[in-house]
């Protein structure tokens, strides 16, 4: 099953919670300090929720969660072919889960969209060290040396990566036609790799 992410910053997370539970008639499917992830089955959409306070109400980021290791890589071929740059991480902990992921490189107005699948449940929002972070990651995909990453222990706050970071701007090629792509993929007609 694929469906849409979208990871929201908010500025109480029970006070959030209470509001998503009602508007989408379901409670969250996982609940750990400052976060809070809602798999709705209509729509499909994975709704995560971020406490940063200050932050609410704006996006922290985008995803399409796939079904496998496989889709990931499929997609991340297509979108390569397409001309878009994408910073990959595998086996990689984040938001209370060991995921297979990428992130795109190259929207237009700096929104960042990641195509991940969950492997596992994690006991820890980054790794079991808490060694990963935004900066980290960002610093990784910047080519930055990891002494010039920093660590950032709030889940969400990123720095750089909601804007983009220098050399993040990649031309778009175009868009695949409908049914092909992630489009396809949420719609079911899209391929499957595994």
């Amino acid at each position: 099953m694929s469906r849409v992410q979208l990871a929201l910053n908010v500025d109480d997370l029970a006070e959030s919670i209470a509001f998503y539970t009602k508007l989408f008639g379901t409670g969250p499917t996982k609940q750990r300090p400052g976060y809070a992830n809602f798999a709705i089955a209509e729509p499909p959409l994975k709704l995560i929720l971020l406490e940063n306070p200050g932050q609410g109400g704006s996006l922290n980021h985008l995803g399409v969660e796939v079904a496998d290791t496989g889709t990931v890589d499929a997609e991340q071929a297509r979108l390569a072919e397409a001309g878009l740059a994408a910073a990959e991480e595998r086996d990689t902990t984040c938001c209370y889960a060991r995921q297979d992921r990428f992130w795109v490189k190259g929207a237009p107005s700096g929104e960042r969209w990641e195509i991940y699948t969950v492997l596992a449940d994690s006991a820890t929002f980054w790794g079991q060290d808490g060694g990963q972070s935004w900066d980290a990651a960002e610093a990784a995909e910047c080519g930055l040396p990891p002494s010039r990453a920093g660590v950032s222990p709030t889940p969400g706050r990123r720095s750089g990566l909601d804007g983009g970071a220098a050399g993040d701007q990649v031309g778009r090629v175009g868009q695949p036609p409908l049914g092909e792509g992630l489009g396809g993929v949420l719609a079911g007609r899209g391929r499957r790799v595994g």
